[in-house]
């Protein structure tokens, strides 16, 4: 707001004024020097007196008001209208609705628009999704799915960037749907009209639902939904959790005890299905919840009382390759364990002989390995020789996988997501083995898992070699395997792991590991290594623990080392063999080593920040063989709407990052989307595929928050150098709008000699100083 100053019109006079003041100063003063009477009296009468003569004196200088204003006409002012759903929410208990309030404010209290058309040019807007220009609001009709609040006020700066824009007038209820990711230095003041308060409406609303994915078998998905209740105490809240068909997989139900209180509900829920899923959390009143669609309802509004989440199971098949340096009772339960996962594939590479020395000069000459007498190999390319290591590969997908043994490539070696070491030493692989299962889990990102047999860790001299170095325990001064009776006990890290665990509860998970068979082979380790947990010990009969379960992250993977030698004893020696713990728990490790493990195609959906139906970027990445990134690839993107129709999508490369494609959709409806992109190569051999999927639901966001959000309103005028205002002060704060700063003001002036108010005040002095001394006895 500019505030007015006093000029003189007409200086030169000024010394003559100030003479005439001195002077009829000088004759006051000696006048008042001999009155009798009281002193102040006189003293007050002076000074009137000397007030007035000092106001006439001062139309000699001819005193202007000078300020500055908004040029009638030249300014830009915008009136920016919501037009949302959550308009149609009534004002508290009242029949009265909040978009009821505003056509009142816009049509029927419409003399500050008239004033503001007087002063500005004004713009009329409306926004809900999207921003758009209005001829008037007669039309509006409450009907968007989205209140683009900020994305609205972005786009009316851009529309007017480098014009006359004075301010906005925001009439809103202020409950945003979109992020406040905006330039504030870039908008104008904003004066939002604040709604008038009341009592929140009665409403049982779905707020927040989190999802957490685990490798825990018996519940692989954590879902927890915080349900906030208003206006019903005492009054029981159930919430259902249905899949994509309908059905219902899970129900619990709450009273809340306050007239407003946030339930938590938390939910272990199973897929069906690996992939992509989608299930909705629905809440309602316990006395409501089996009424039909469409029935009357105590609550303000159903829209805001259920949401839709995305569940991503991954897409296997997971391929894990298990070495082994001789056949054990390890591989036989592992593999009948895995067995059962269908996105679980185990390969075997079990080493049945040893190789033996080229040279034997203890053997008689001609004296071939006794395994293989009595068989014929014409062939001398492909008989075994005895320098070489007799292996036995199984579940390969070919009779070309792992025939020269372990892989010796990048690319033989990448195709698998996790790779086992059992009882094999380190001498069986070559250095640059040695490196590549290292660059294995640091670049590739793929898992890894040490078994404690007797020729593991630091009997198997991993010491110093890129294999000890991704082991998450030191192998400096351990001792060889002990033997004796070992518990095994989880650690406070272990028990919030849920892979670790196979139960439910603390207590059937306490009873399950006190029913577990001692173990007799345990390789004693140094210290785990900084950034290392250890999970689970191994109790001895003195009290004694030993880690026997320690893991780590390496480079991009992860790596563990499990160092009890003889696991296979709780398998054969189980209290109950009718339970499956033992197969559980290994299926629940190996899916924690291949859960994180990239793929060749990797897919993101992203929404892009705006309104509440966003455009989603889909991010593709692609790599080769040897998971360096892939270029000049073909990536296509099938999208799948909520009605089954069905969409084709050619993705682009990136020319910021190498092998990294992309693509923009924007959803018209809302509901659960699913993407699948297909990756081929330069030479158009199929590269791989990946599922991504999101949910799109405006009107859950719309309705989250019944009641004026007042306190975003207020930010919104701070940030933006604006101010609140009242709609039953809206009148008064329009007629003050031209006092304002605004981009074009103009100058006016206003001569005080000429204002009736002047002349006022000086004939008010005069007369003030006779009556003073006639009521005195002075006049």
């Amino acid at each position: 707001m500019t505030a007015p100053s006093v000029v003189l019109g007409s200086p030169q006079w000024l010394i003559p004024a100030a003479a005439l003041v001195a002077v009829g100063a000088f004759m006051i003063v000696w006048s008042a020097a001999r009155w009798r009477g009281r002193r102040s009296v006189a003293v007050a009468a002076a000074a009137l007196k000397l007030a007035g003569v000092a106001a006439l004196a001062l139309c000699l200088v001819e005193p202007l008001l000078t300020g500055s204003r908004a040029q009638p006409g030249a300014n830009v002012f915008v009136v920016l209208v919501d037009n949302s759903q959550s308009l149609r929410v009534r004002d508290g208990d009242s029949a009265r609705t909040g978009g009821d309030r505003v056509r009142a404010l816009l049509e029927t209290d419409a003399r500050w628009r008239n004033r503001l058309g007087q002063d500005f040019d004004v713009r009329n807007f409306v926004f809900d999704t999207h921003l758009r220009a209005a001829d008037g609001f007669d039309g509006l009709a409450f009907d968007g799915t989205a209140t683009s609040l900020h994305t609205a006020l972005a786009a009316v700066a851009k529309r007017y960037q480098g014009r006359p824009l004075a301010g906005v007038i925001l009439v809103s209820d202020g409950n945003a749907t979109d992020a406040p990711d905006i330039d504030w230095s870039a908008l104008p003041p904003v004066y939002p009209v604040l709604p008038p308060e009341y009592a929140a409406p009665k409403d049982v609303a779905v707020r927040r639902v989190t999802l957490n994915q685990t490798n825990f078998e018996a519940a692989p998905v954590a879902l927890q939904a915080d349900i906030a209740t208003h206006g019903f105490p005492g009054q029981a809240v159930v919430a259902i959790v249905t899949d994509e068909a309908g059905k219902e997989v899970a129900r619990q139900e709450t009273t809340p005890t306050g007239a407003d209180e946030t339930l938590t509900f938390r939910f272990q829920l199973r897929p069906e299905r690996a992939g992509v899923g989608f299930y909705r959390i629905q809440a309602r009143l316990a006395a409501e919840a089996a009424l039909a669609a469409g029935a009357p309802s105590a609550e303000a509004t159903l829209a805001n009382n259920s949401r839709l989440v995305t569940v991503d199971r991954g897409g296997g098949p997971y391929r894990v390759l298990y070495v082994c340096g001789r056949p054990n009772w390890e591989f036989k339960y592992l593999r009948r364990a895995v067995d059962e996962d269908p996105e679980v594939q185990l390969v075997g590479l079990v080493r049945v002989a040893r190789r033996e020395p080229k040279f034997d000069f203890r053997a008689p000459r001609g004296q071939n390995n006794p395994l293989f007498q009595g068989f014929e190999h014409p062939d001398a390319e492909t008989a075994e020789r005895r320098d070489q290591p007799v292996l036995i590969r199984l579940g390969t997908q070919d009779a070309v996988e792992l025939r020269g043994g372990f892989p010796q490539t990048a690319a033989d070696l990448y195709r698998y997501h996790a790779v086992i070491l059992d009882d094999i030493e380190a001498a069986f692989f070559t250095p640059d083995q040695q490196l590549l299962l290292r660059n294995f889990v640091a670049k590739r990102g793929g898992g890894f898992l040490m078994l404690g047999g007797p020729d593991s860790f630091a009997s198997g001299r991993y010491d110093r070699t890129p294999v000890g170095d991704l082991l998450p325990v030191y192998l400096d001064g351990a001792a060889p395997p002990t033997g004796g009776e070992h518990q095994l006990v989880l650690s406070r890290e272990g028990w919030l792991q849920p892979w670790v665990r196979t139960q439910r509860t603390e207590g059937e998970e306490t009873a399950r590991l006190g029913a577990m068979p001692p173990f007799h082979t345990l390789n004693a380790t140094g210290a785990a290594k900084p950034g290392a947990a250890v999970l689970a010990h191994a109790r001895d009969t003195s009290g004694n623990t030993l880690p026997a379960l320690v893991v780590q992250p390496f480079g991009k993977g992860r790596s563990a080392a499990v160092l009890v030698g003889d696991l296979w004893r709780w398998g054969l020696r189980r209290a109950d063999p009718a339970r499956d713990d033992f197969e559980r728990s290994w299926r629940q490790t190996v899916r924690w080593l291949v859960g994180d493990v990239p793929g060749r195609v990797e897919v993101r959906a992203v929404p892009t920040a705006g309104t509440a139906s966003p455009a989603v970027e889909l991010t593709i990445k692609a790599a080769d063989a040897t998971y360096l990134p892939l270029d000049n690839a073909g990536v296509s993107v099938r999208v799948t709407k909520p009605n089954r129709e069905e969409l084709t999508l050619t993705a682009e490369s990136d020319a910021r990052e190498a092998g990294v494609y992309g693509v923009k959709f924007v959803p018209r409806e809302p509901g659960a989307y699913r993407a699948v992109a297909t990756v081929t190569g330069p030479d158009g051999a199929p590269v791989g595929r990946r599922e991504v999927g999101w949910c799109v639901q405006p009107e859950a966001d719309e309705f989250a928050r019944l009641e004026p959000n007042r306190e975003l309103l207020a930010t919104v005028a701070s940030r933006t150098r604006g101010e609140t205002v009242p709609a039953d002060g809206l009148t008064e704060f329009v007629a003050g709008l031209p006092t304002r700063q605004a981009p074009n003001m103009a100058a006016w002036v206003s001569p005080l000699w000429h204002r009736g108010a002047y002349f006022l005040v000086a004939v008010l002095c005069l007369v003030a100083e006779w009556g003073l001394r006639r009521r005195y006895g002075l006049a």
